[in-house]
């Protein structure tokens, strides 16, 4: 039984950065994927970035934001920089351990941590 705990989040002017762990307990996820996603205004989590061998990023994020692991702490981090307020949202990590193909698709993912609010100031 595993669990994901993100922290790190706050509040930071327009062009700030923040990084946030998602610190894993339980189980190893080593090999598995693990991913950021965010909520988009009226819809439900959006992808953000994710982590499997390769390193996939949003359009939204790519060259600002940069995900790593560190398998010995068994914690994902992502790294956001030159923040917008648009990217103001509660961020949310997750792991799937079924192998699901579609790395963007929440539903391919079984763990999920509590969130941490990330606010940006225009």
């Amino acid at each position: 039984q595993g669990q994901l705990v993100e922290s790190g989040g706050g509040l930071v002017p327009d062009g700030g950065s923040l990084r946030l762990p998602c610190a894993a307990s339980g189980r190893t996820f080593s090999s598995s994927t693990m991913a950021w996603f965010r909520p988009a205004p009226g819809k439900e989590r959006e992808f953000v970035a994710a982590s499997r061998g390769f390193i996939y990023y949003a359009d939204s994020v790519k060259g600002r934001f940069t995900t790593s692991r560190d398998t010995a702490k068994n914690t994902l981090y992502l790294q956001m920089n030159s923040l917008k307020p648009e990217d103001t949202a509660v961020y949310y990590c997750a792991a799937g351990v079924r192998g699901g193909r579609d790395y963007k698709l929440r539903t391919n993912y079984d763990y999920w941590g509590q969130g941490t609010q990330v606010t940006v100031s225009s």
